[in-house]
């Protein structure tokens, strides 16, 4: 399955254009994030895997909650984490010096331009007293100062790794992810043509309706395959058009009436129909009406990582051709998030 694959030809960038032209039109920030965003798409592979390649060449290391913060645009990237990334995420090396310009470009159009009206007024020498603060005072201050400062970078770290792990897992996160363009690493598996899977999901009995909503990777597209519940034709999750940027989508099905009224249980058969490429999938929840109210009845968290989910819900996947964590970007308008 391309998720794990490492793609050929990672360098050329913006649907064919000359990534050399692309990149000497960096003039800030956001010009940046963007060409590191869709350089990391086209890579086609994970934060984790790029972290392991680069600690296999040596060098600046790749740590992923870093990673995910600069492609983001959280934080400007340092020169060397950047050329790191873009090394690991096998870009050639003739590229590489226009990458380095374009950083310093939208470095400069970060730093404060200082006018004469910025500039404190000058103050005379003649004019300062003629005692000093105690050296020990003196020392005793920039210890304090110095004391602020790393408690302040320590908790922007904190805050980014809790964002980090948070954008991983929340048992809500159809409903209310962190925001529009959200980046969200997540673990999943894939079954090949011949192949399905197959787990079980607890409901209300008195629900009045039952939605199957699976987060999938869409950079894999057309993929179509049959659903059943209980042994009865259910429904078709039905093919959608491939987005290599904006990979993430949560995809709804509506399950019959019929099959799920005074239910406790349903066994849910995905079976493989079509695909470019697999039917893939990283998480499950289903969602009942009681009341004429939507709520989460069950969630089912797939991949390495979650074997124990796996397990609560007798999960079984066959002819699986993929098993790997990812990192994808949900598309820029929320009310894309979601597809039938």
């Amino acid at each position: 399955m391309a998720l794990g694959r490492e793609g050929k030809g990672l360098g050329v960038m913006g649907g064919g254009e000359d990534p050399r032209q692309e990149l000497e039109s960096v003039t800030c920030h956001e010009d940046l994030v963007k060409l590191l965003t869709e350089q990391f798409a086209r890579a086609d592979t994970s934060l984790r895997e790029l972290e392991t390649r680069a600690d296999r060449a040596g060098g600046a290391r790749l740590p992923r909650a870093t990673c995910a913060d600069m492609l983001a645009g959280r934080r400007f990237p340092k020169k060397a984490l950047m050329m790191a990334f873009l090394r690991a995420c096998r870009v050639p090396a003739d590229q590489l010096p226009g990458w380095e310009r374009a950083w310093e470009r939208a470095r400069v159009a970060r730093m404060p331009i200082e006018t004469d009206k910025d500039r404190p007024p000058a103050i005379s020498t003649a004019a300062l007293p003629l005692t000093t603060e105690p050296p020990v005072r003196i020392r005793s201050r920039r210890r304090a100062i110095a004391a602020g400062i790393l408690a302040v970078l320590t908790a922007t770290a904190a805050l980014s790794i809790f964002l980090d792990r948070w954008g991983r897992r929340t048992p809500n996160d159809f409903a209310s992810p962190m925001g529009p363009g959200h980046i969200v690493t997540d673990d999943g598996r894939a079954f090949d043509r011949g192949g399905s899977s197959r787990f079980t999901v607890t409901i209300d009995p008195a629900n009045t309706g039952i939605r199957l909503v699976r987060r999938l990777d869409a950079g894999v597209a057309l993929q179509h395959a049959t659903i059943t519940v209980n042994g009865d034709p259910a429904g078709v999750w039905r093919p959608l058009p491939g987005d290599s940027i904006h990979k993430w989508r949560d995809q709804v099905v509506e399950i019959p009436r019929t099959l799920t009224a005074g239910k406790r249980t349903l066994t849910i058969v995905n079976t493989f129909t079509a695909s470019s490429l697999g039917f893939n999938e990283f998480l499950y929840v289903v969602e009942q009406k009681l009341n004429d109210a939507w709520s989460t009845a069950d969630t089912l968290d797939i991949g390495p990582d979650h074997t124990a989910s796996e397990a609560a819900h007798n999960y079984q996947i066959v002819r699986q051709g993929w098993a790997d964590t990812q990192t994808f970007a949900y598309p820029p308008n929320k009310e894309d998030w979601r597809v039938e």
